[in-house]
């Protein structure tokens, strides 16, 4: 049976973050840490080692895999900031199109740095995963 690997954790936000190692990265995770904080009206916590995440809802598939996710998140990953937003969201590709500098994953979209990207349109990005999850996945 599949394990879930990124599990909501009581380490420090704090700490994590000031264990990065490139000090503009880390000035960056300190002003995604105030946006989220700030949009999503909830305290950071770390899910599993590396994944900073705001809020959390109850998913189940119709495979029957289910778990518990972030609904919205961050991670200052060495190479690039990875930001986490609900996936399957056609407002999310509509955004994204006005969001600055990136590239995206299936699930991930990645930065370089704050600077490169519309603030606004992440707030919006937030508002919108957040909105996009609790009405696919109501608790």
């Amino acid at each position: 049976m599949y394990k879930l690997k990124t599990k909501e954790t009581d380490n420090s936000v704090i700490e994590f973050i000031e264990n990065v190692d490139h000090p503009k990265k880390r000035e960056d995770a300190y002003q995604l840490l105030d946006i989220f904080t700030e949009t999503t009206g909830y305290k950071a916590k770390m899910w599993g080692p590396s994944i900073i995440g705001f809020g959390s809802y109850h998913y189940k598939y119709d495979s029957g895999h289910e778990g518990d996710a972030p609904l919205v998140g961050f991670s200052p990953r060495k190479a690039k900031i990875s930001l986490y937003f609900a996936t399957g969201d056609t407002e999310r590709e509509k955004l994204l199109q006005k969001f600055g500098k990136h590239t995206s994953g299936k699930a991930c979209v990645y930065i370089n740095k704050v600077a490169d990207i519309d603030i606004e349109v992440l707030k919006a990005l937030i508002k919108q995963s957040i909105t996009f999850l609790n009405k696919t996945y109501p608790s």
